[in-house]
């Protein structure tokens, strides 16, 4: 999607459309996973009450949420556009989700060990270098969309958290450690593609906004 030249006060539109409602429910996905990721962490097993093995069921809740938070990112623009109420404030909200969610996964991985420290901070780096570029491209009355390049980087990040919390899943459930070990390192191989996809997308909004 292009760069829309609107005017900034279009984004005041006083009200949540359906789509911006269905966007909101990742900000409440989001924390909840990340309580919830941690009630069995190792870390915790000093101050919560119970055996860590006791909160297997985590794992399915977890998967709730987290298919649940790329369903709302699915329908959304889809809910959006079927009811032509395509707003400035959409464009700019949806993406600011996203994040949320996403970075809130990957810090639970990164503290499992999954994702390296250094992929999480190029990523985590990127997506406040795309939100600041699209601050300085609100001032001057633009508010970009997402681009091709971005949703590519949000189907690898969508497949890192996938393989990745297999890899936690079947850690939690005592899968043999063998598989373990293999998701760990399949997931760090699509961690590795999410850094450079989420890379050559901020080079790309960044080649949109030197043009503007």
């Amino acid at each position: 999607m292009r760069a829309v030249d609107m005017g900034i006060g279009s984004l005041h539109t006083g009200y949540m459309t359906l789509a911006d409602k269905v966007t909101s429910l990742r900000l409440i996905l989001a924390p909840s996973f990340f309580v919830l990721y941690l009630l069995p962490h190792k870390k915790l097993s000093g101050v919560l009450p119970g055996d860590p093995d006791d909160f297997k069921w985590v794992v399915p809740v977890l998967w709730g949420l987290f298919i649940l938070s790329e369903i709302t990112d699915l329908v959304d623009g889809k809910i959006a556009r079927s009811r032509k109420e395509v707003s400035d404030f959409g464009k700019l909200f949806d993406p600011f989700a996203d994040v949320l969610v996403r970075i809130t996964y990957f810090l639970c991985f990164v503290l499992d060990g999954i994702l390296p420290p250094l992929f999480f901070l190029v990523i985590l780096y990127r997506e406040i270098g795309i939100q600041f570029l699209r601050n300085l491209m609100l001032k001057k009355g633009v508010v970009m969309g997402a681009r091709k390049g971005g949703k590519i980087k949000a189907v690898t990040y969508m497949l890192a958290g996938v393989v990745a919390l297999l890899a936690a899943s079947v850690e939690r459930l005592g899968f043999e450690a063998g598989i373990s070990l293999l998701l760990r390192m399949s997931a760090q191989v699509v961690f590795g593609m999410a850094m450079v996809t989420s890379i050559v997308s901020f080079l790309d909004y960044l080649a949109i906004y030197t043009k503007q």
